[in-house]
């Protein structure tokens, strides 16, 4: 599951079938890892044959969950493929997980790591209600871009709170007991030091602007009719992962001591906004009156990368 890929099959897909069978079979997994679960809760053990029953009912819920993920061809997005190859792993290795736990077992009593696997069962094999069952691809990709935003909000607003004015960032660390309060002025950012942090604070702000105004668009003109709209779909789901990992990147060049040279040379988050931008504004998603938003932010991140550079030119 982890590896292979789903080929394209002979029959007609059907998306509301796939939801369906993919349900079922992770509510049997739920329910044969119940059954196992129980089964060496307390004395007597099972029969021989009891076990091989129980062994084969675990290995044919398992065996349906993965031969469903394979209905799933290529042509419905690798968005929505990777997440569905991500529940169905994570429903396989909980049910290993749990095996694993009941063999190494106690046999007389019911073990804490036997319930916490049990409910890592229940709870990977829930989370298929999670699953974006919109229209194709573009219910994914969705979910993907708010995911993105959720993180880059978080960065953006944990450091606005730490550049407060006189706010400490590092005040959350504890002093040192025997040096007693902490003097080093690396840990403080200057006044130049906060000027060069207001453009880059710009940066992160346009980076959640463009996740946000994206998201927006793909609910409101997203569309998988065509191989070519779900590919463009994937490419931005792709483009906007990597925007997330730019901010932090951004983020940690900005606690002091600050290296204005290293924020300078530090191009990840401009040329990931640009490609996003660029990439979006050419895809199905952006008609002509979506091109406002998308000119604005491109002035936006140009203007404060150019005073990011004119605060660094004597860096160089």
């Amino acid at each position: 599951v982890a590896e292979g890929e789903p080929g394209e099959g002979r029959e007609p897909f059907e998306l509301p079938r796939f939801w369906d069978a993919l349900g079922q079979t992770f509510q049997v997994t739920s329910q044969e890892a119940t059954k196992l679960s129980l089964a060496f809760s307390r004395p007597p053990l099972p029969s021989a044959e009891d076990c091989r029953k129980l062994s084969e009912d675990v290995q044919n819920a398992i065996l349906a969950v993965a031969t469903v993920y394979y209905w799933l061809p290529k042509g419905q997005g690798t968005t929505l493929r990777k997440m569905v190859r991500d529940a169905t792993t994570e429903v396989v290795e909980g049910m290993i997980q749990l095996t694993d736990t009941i063999l190494n077992a106690p046999a007389e009593s019911l073990s804490q790591e036997q319930l916490i696997s049990t409910g890592g069962v229940w709870e990977a094999c829930e989370q298929v209600s999670n699953l974006p069952r919109g229209e194709y691809n573009q219910a994914a990709v969705g979910l993907a871009l708010a995911s993105c935003l959720a993180v880059v909000k978080d960065a953006v607003e944990e450091m606005e709170h730490a550049l407060v004015e006189g706010q400490d960032p590092y005040g959350d660390i504890m002093e040192d007991e025997e040096l007693g309060f902490r003097g080093n002025r690396d840990t403080y950012w200057s006044e130049a030091d906060r000027q060069l942090l207001g453009s880059c604070m710009g940066l992160m702000k346009a980076s959640k602007a463009c996740l946000k105004k994206v998201l927006a668009a793909v609910k409101a003109h997203g569309k998988a009719d065509s191989p070519e709209q779900i590919a463009q779909l994937d490419d931005l789901a792709d483009i906007a992962n990597e925007i997330s990992p730019s901010v932090d990147e951004l983020a940690l060049s900005m606690y002091p001591p600050v290296n204005p040279l290293a924020v300078r040379l530090n191009h990840t988050q401009e040329a990931s906004l640009m490609n996003f931008l660029h990439f979006c504004r050419a895809s199905h998603v952006c008609p002509l009156s979506e091109e406002g938003w998308v000119q604005f932010l491109t002035g936006a991140v140009d203007h404060n990368m150019n005073k990011v550079k004119n605060f660094t030119q004597n860096q160089l």
